[in-house]
């Protein structure tokens, strides 16, 4: 081989020592011989920096040529007519291997994914000398699709999965840039659409995929057509300016013709054609101190109409002046003749602000009917330029684009929502905040309109889309979450990819009113709240639990157990009495449950319940569900009871994107696929809150528990009345309550829980529904006495039909007699009480016959006069006399004959027998002789 366009140079693998050698190769096989001899290579590790290539006759770093260029140790990928080489893209349905008839789209600047539900998965492997980098512009402009990036190394070990996320792109292509580790790393882009609804949604773009890190380049890369490098060692190509083109590996950009145009990055010229009404579009200017405004005309730039064709139109002349509009409701014009808001607790008609008389609020919002200057919470944007929509006095709308495939949107933003203390009707008191917009679309084509609620600058979510030509009408949307803080209206006028052919197609928004909005203005005032009201308000305040006496402002207190609520009438009927078995919360602003409940049986003791085990946050699928493609949902739901303050509300989740939005309540759903992405077992997206939820009554085996129809926007409309409650209920086994499942689960037929979009139904089984053990459920059961002891045992009362509460008793040990005991003691107690009997009759026996005595001596000291008794010698026996009276001389005499004597001492003619002294035989005499002397 003598030339060396026969043969290039190439090196071998690396060996264990990190070196390697050049061989030369021929480009042809077998044409020719005498190849140059191997030489010592460069370290593996070598590479050049960006702007140089290697060249392999010297193996010496050089730098590109002008018109050239060379990231040094990196690879690009910048068109995408075709997939470039080592890049694999797989379609298949999530968790379900299956032919997907999807396609990624391919075009000149950027591949873009499916939009259907087959998962997209965009690959490319590469292996890496030296740690590098990836970076890849993206445009993500639809959360209804899962986009993620994600690497691979040897060990097949992904990327951590919070890096994986891929922000939202707010208005225009995005950048990310993700660092890699020398060695394999496979490159995954993946994208997965979560829409169930059909509705359609917009695909995900890459372009500019950019890696070093790569082993080496030996060669310089041509800038491609569009571009140039004008200096050597350039790492990129700089595209060419708008009406100017570039051919292949230029080194300048050529300037067009002036009856031509191109585009910026344009490869060649079009012809200029004829202007039109769609090239221009008209704003004004703001007022003067006049209260003047002018029409103004101004090209779409940049302009690529001509004005000397034959039948194109001129721009008309500007600087009209026209009357200003009036200013919008809740601001005044100043002397400068500009619109300004007017302060906290006034408000206006459009001209001057007026202060809200005492005991009245100012109902703050924002009102947009008027379009002279664009408000300042307001903006419009596209991705290549600021504004692209323009005021026009009574209304705002689209002006032609660059680009009929362009995203025209027009954003509000807001701090957030407050309820006003005077709301009166129904539909005021379920709404936090309410957006109503007038809009009309003129389309030739398949225009879209979209109208977005967002929760971050991140996170948009469709509510509503209209295709082509709209007449002009009104929209309102309910806002129930305090996260919503920002909301877009969006116009594309197809989305095939053409220039300026669809500019006549228009959007029109005539008004805008939003309400209860923090930072807001005034329209008018209402009556004060009838509770006690905020901070920040202008009503006069009451004290929790007091009523405003017919807007006069004296505070009446509300009846027990009762609370106030804003949008009763004036007066005593602003206090609502709480349900059964509820109470007033401190506020008492409403009306909460302890979980506790007593309930009065007939002809038994009440029942007492509990449901406070039953107050944490329970949740539950629906059966499995299908889309059209086979991919598999469920309904999610989280239930949490009871309204005891502090509590932990049930909570759904959006964890498809990085939002991360919650929505918190007592009932709450949302739409749960099953997943192996992102490292979680599942993706829940779409929640969205049920209702409230109260105890109101129950019976054994039975609990009715009532929840309040949700005010979702979805749902609203089907439920008719606003105050219909539906039962949850909770259904014990008949065996009992002691070994009861946990589980809830759907009552009705119904996939989702509900088949009319108001009425739920769910079954909750639980042990805890069971009324709380008392005495009454149990018995005692007391055994006989052995040895002196006696046991008392306690055994519910079959079958069982409680929980918790009392426990049962402990067994009862008691000391206790027999019957032999009793007998003996009874015996004992007869024969002590006969002795004590006899005796006493003994005592008394013997007293007696004393007293007898002494009657007897004082009748014998008479002195023998009859019927007259003897002069006592004192008033008394003296002491001593009984020692005396007491000694009788008898002769010893037997019982039996002492028994006899006693018998006969009453003689036969009535006196009594009286024993004497025998040894007075004077006093025997006398007693003998003894008469009554009359």
């Amino acid at each position: 081989c003598l030339y060396l366009s026969d043969y290039h140079f190439e090196y071998t693998e690396c060996d264990a020592l990190g070196s390697r050698w050049r061989v030369a190769v021929p480009n042809k096989a077998d044409i020719c011989t005498g190849l140059p001899d191997p030489v010592k290579g460069t370290q593996c590790t070598f590479s050049c920096s960006e702007g140089e290539y290697l060249n392999m006759q010297s193996q010496q770093c050089q730098k590109c040529a002008a018109g050239t260029y060379s990231l040094g140790t990196g690879v690009a990928f910048d068109e995408w007519d075709s997939l470039p080489s080592g890049f694999h893209i797989r379609l298949l349905l999530l968790l379900l291997e299956s032919i997907c008839t999807s396609t990624s789209v391919k075009t000149g600047d950027y591949i873009a994914s499916n939009t259907d539900e087959c998962t997209a998965t965009l690959s490319y492997a590469v292996s890496l000398k030296k740690p590098g980098t990836v970076s890849f512009d993206y445009f993500y402009p639809d959360n209804s699709i899962y986009f993620e990036f994600f690497v691979q190394n040897d060990q097949c070990q992904s990327t951590d999965s919070q890096s994986r996320w891929i922000k939202i792109s707010e208005s225009s292509w995005s950048k990310h840039r993700v660092e890699l580790n020398s060695g394999n790393n496979v490159l995954y882009w993946r994208a997965t659409t979560y829409t169930l609804l059909g509705s359609a949604v917009k695909p995900v773009m890459l372009r500019n995929i950019a890696i070093s890190g790569v082993a080496y380049t030996s060669e310089c890369f041509h800038c491609k057509p569009g571009t140039h490098s004008a200096k050597q060692g350039s790492a990129r190509c700089a595209p060419c300016p708008a009406d100017t083109f570039s051919n292949k590996g230029a080194t300048v950009c050529h300037q067009c013709d002036r009856d031509k145009y191109a585009e910026a990055g344009s490869a060649s010229c079009k012809p200029r054609p004829a202007c039109t009404n769609s090239d221009f579009f008209y704003t004004h200017t703001p007022c003067d101190s006049e209260g003047k405004t002018q029409l103004m005309y101004k090209w779409i730039e940049p302009k690529i109409c001509s004005e000397t064709v034959k039948g194109a139109v001129k721009l008309p002349a500007s600087g009209d002046k026209q009357t200003c509009p009036p200013c919008n409701p809740g601001f005044f014009v100043t002397n400068s003749s500009t619109c300004e808001p007017c302060d906290k607790g006034f408000y206006s008609n459009g001209t001057a602000c007026s202060e809200c008389p005492v005991g009245s609020e100012p109902v703050v919002g924002f009102e947009y009917k008027w379009w002279n200057t664009m408000p300042k919470n307001m903006r419009s944007a596209v991705f290549r330029r600021e504004f692209t929509w323009e005021v026009a006095g009574e209304y705002v709308y689209t002006t032609p684009g660059d680009q009929d495939t362009d995203y025209l949107m027009l954003t509000l933003n807001v701090p957030g929502y407050r309820l006003p203390q005077s709301m009166t009707t129904d539909s005021e008191r379920s709404e936090l905040s309410r957006i109503t917009f007038v809009f009309e679309t003129v389309c030739s084509a398949d225009c879209k309109f979209f109208f977005l609620a967002g929760y971050n600058q991140w996170n948009n979510d469709v509510v509503e889309q209209w295709r082509g030509t709209s007449r002009k009408q009104s929209y309102s949307y309910l806002i129930q979450s305090n996260s919503t803080t920002s909301f877009t209206w969006t116009f594309q006028r197809t989305e095939e990819f053409n220039m300026r052919k669809y500019s006549a197609d228009v959007a029109k928004i005539y008004s805008i009113h939003i309400t209860n909005v923090l930072g807001g203005v005034a329209s008018q005032c209402r009556h004060c709240a009838l509770s006690s009201t905020k901070a920040g308000s202008a009503c006069v305040p009451c004290p929790p639990g007091h009523y405003m006496v017919n807007g006069t402002g004296v505070c009446k207190s509300c009846p027990p157990n009762t609370f106030v609520r804003a949008d009763q009438p004036v007066g005593e009927a602003a206090c609502v009495q709480c349900g059964p078995n509820t109470e007033t919360n401190k506020a008492h602003t409403a009306c909460l449950s302890d979980c506790a409940l007593d309930v009065e049986t007939a002809g038994g003791a009440p029942l007492h319940y509990d449901f406070s085990p039953l107050a944490n946050v329970s949740g539950f699928h629906s059966s499995p569900r299908f889309t059209n493609k086979g991919l598999r949902y469920f309904h999610s739901f989280n239930l949490g009871l009871c309204g005891k303050e502090g509590r932990v509300l049930a909570t759904c989740v959006d964890n498809v994107t990085e939002s991360g939005r919650e929505v918190r309540g007592y009932i709450c759903q949302s739409t749960v696929v099953p997943s192996d992405i992102r490292s979680q077992s599942v993706v829940s997206s779409q929640p969205f809150l049920i209702g409230l939820t109260r105890v109101v009554q129950t019976t054994c085996g039975l609990t009715h528990i009532l929840y309040n129809n949700s005010t979702n926007m979805s749902h609203t409309e089907l439920c008719e009345s606003k105050d219909k409650w539906t039962p949850l209920r909770s259904l014990l086994s008949r065996n009992g309550c002691k070994h009861l499942s946990y589980l809830v689960f759907l009552l009705s037929n119904c996939s989702e829980g509900t088949c009319d979009g108001c009425t739920f139904h769910f079954l909750w089984e639980s042990q805890h529904a069971c009324p709380l053990c008392t005495k009454n459920h149990y018995r005692e059961i007391v055994s006989a006495c052995i040895q002196g002891i006696q046991r008392t045992t306690y055994v519910w009362q079959q079958p069982l039909q409680c929980y918790g509460g009392e426990s049962l008793p402990a067994q009862k040990v008691s000391a206790c007699v027999t019957l032999d005991f009793w007998l003996k003691f009874g015996v004992s107690t007869g024969t002590v009480a006969a002795v004590l009997l006899v005796t006493i009759s003994c005592y008394f026996w013997k007293k007696t016959r004393k007293l007898q005595y002494k009657y007897s001596k004082l009748m014998m000291n008479s002195r023998g006069k009859e019927c007259e008794l003897p002069t006592a010698d004192s008033c008394a026996i003296m002491e001593g006399e009984d020692a005396e009276d007491d000694i009788m001389y008898l002769s010893k005499r037997s019982v039996f004959s002492k028994i006899r004597s006693y018998s006969r001492e009453r003689s036969s003619d009535g006196f009594d027998s009286v024993p004497l002294k025998s040894s007075s035989s004077r006093h025997t005499e006398d007693m003998l002789n003894f008469r009554c002397l009359v």
